[in-house]
């Protein structure tokens, strides 16, 4: 599985529903899980982003299908990164060599 960490900020329309907020993450978590993917964590921050979320999906088209599902409902918008963990980061710079 890869690992990948979304920065998200609720748009006009999320900060207007934020209670409903806790149910939509729900629903996310239902919808990546079909999709063979899992969350992993979540924080509700303070400063540039309003959440971070860190997930495992399959592959990089199961990561932009579910980013562009949350997406269309209206509610955040993400900034999804690509993680490295230790053991491929070691890698990767071994390589270099």
């Amino acid at each position: 599985m890869t690992t990948y960490i979304m920065l998200a900020n609720w748009t006009e329309q999320g900060a207007r529903n934020v209670t409903d907020s806790p149910r939509r993450l729900d629903a996310a978590k239902a919808a990546l899980e079909e999709m063979g993917g899992s969350f992993k964590s979540f924080f509700m921050t303070m400063g540039d982003y309003d959440i971070v979320a860190v997930y495992e999906a399959p592959d990089d088209a199961v990561a932009a299908r579910f980013t562009l599902q949350v997406g269309m409902l209206g509610n955040i918008r993400t900034r999804t990164l690509k993680a490295f963990p230790e053991a491929a980061y070691r890698e990767i710079i071994a390589s270099l060599d």
